[in-house]
C-alpha cells in the first residue's frame, strides 16, 4: 500500500523525491520505495525525513514503534523541570541569550523582570548585531490583559507591561533591529527561545507566574514538544502591532 501521506507532505513543501534522498542521505530509489510501495523506513531515517518536511513523524507513519518512539523523543526534549519559576537560576535567561546565534523569541504579558534586569538588556544589545530578536508583550488596553491580572488576584497587569515598556524603550531608537510588538492573545504561557533552546513559564489560574511550573526545552529533530511551543510564538508574532507612544504613557 502507497504512502499518501508522506505523498502529500514532500508536494506541500514542493519537495522532489531526489531532493528529499540527498537531505537525509539515502537512496531516491529508497524514499520512492517508501511512498509506492509503503515501506517503513528505519527509525533515524523517519524522523529525519519528518525533520526535513517539518511534520511530526507520526503524520507519516503511525506503526507502534514510532508512537512510542515519537512519546520517547518529545520526553528526551525536556531538560528539567522547574516546580516554580522563582527556582529558576536567576542567571539562566541571561545565560541562554549569551549563547544565541541566530534568534532570540520572548513572549510574555509583561516579563517584567528581564526589562528591570540591566545585564539582560545588555546581552540584548550586544547580541542585536548578529541575532534576530523579537519580543511580544500584552497591549495593555487588550481583554487578555484584564483578565490575566484579575486571575493573578490583583488588576495591574497593564501598569506594569507600561514599566516594561518604558524599560524598553532607549532600544527602540538606538537598537531599531530588535523588533517589539504588542499582541491581544490569551497566553496559556510565556515562552523563551534561544536558537533551539526554551523556556516555557506556564500560567496556572489563581497564581503568579513567578509560581507557576517552568519547563526547559531542547529541539530534537523529528520530536514536536519543542515546536509546539515554537509555533506559538510566530502566531503570536503576526497577529501583533507595533508600540506606540500612547502605550507606553496610557495618555
Amino acid at each position: 500500500m502507497s504512502n499518501e501521506r508522506l505523498r502529500s507532505a514532500l508536494l506541500a513543501q514542493n519537495m522532489t523525491i531526489q531532493q528529499l534522498a540527498e537531505k537525509i542521505e539515502v537512496n531516491p530509489k529508497t524514499v520512492e520505495r517508501w511512498i509506492t510501495q509503503g515501506k517503513v523506513p528505519y527509525r533515524r531515517h523517519q524522523y529525519a525525513t519528518a525533520s526535513v518536511l517539518n511534520v511530526d513523524v507520526t503524520t507519516l507513519w503511525d506503526d507502534t514503534r514510532s508512537l512510542d518512539s515519537a512519546t520517547d523523543l518529545s520526553r528526551a526534549e525536556i531538560i528539567t523541570v522547574y516546580p516554580h519559576r522563582h527556582v529558576v537560576p536567576t542567571d539562566l535567561w541571561r545565560k541562554m541569550c549569551e549563547r544565541a546565534q541566530e534568534r532570540i523569541d520572548i513572549l510574555v504579558y509583561a516579563g517584567i523582570g528581564l526589562a528591570e534586569d540591566p545585564r539582560f538588556m545588555s546581552v540584548l544589545k550586544a547580541k542585536s548585531k548578529g541575532v534576530a530578536i523579537r519580543v511580544l508583550m500584552g497591549d495593555p488596553a487588550c481583554e487578555a490583559v484584564i483578565r490575566r491580572g484579575i486571575d493573578e488576584g490583583h488588576r495591574i497587569m497593564d501598569g506594569k507591561i507600561r514599566n516594561a515598556l518604558v524599560n524598553y524603550s532607549p532600544l527602540f531608537t538606538s537598537h531599531p533591529e530588535i523588533t517589539f510588538r504588542l499582541h491581544d492573545t490569551v497566553l496559556y504561557n510565556s515562552i523563551y527561545r534561544v536558537d533551539d533552546e526554551m523556556l516555557v513559564n506556564t500560567h496556572v489560574y489563581g497564581i503568579g507566574a513567578y509560581l507557576a511550573p517552568v519547563l526547559h526545552l531542547r529541539r530534537l529533530p523529528g520530536a514536536g514538544l519543542f515546536d509546539t511551543f515554537a509555533n506559538s510564538v510566530q502566531q503570536t508574532w503576526e497577529g501583533a502591532r507595533p508600540v506606540t507612544e500612547h502605550d507606553i504613557t496610557g495618555a
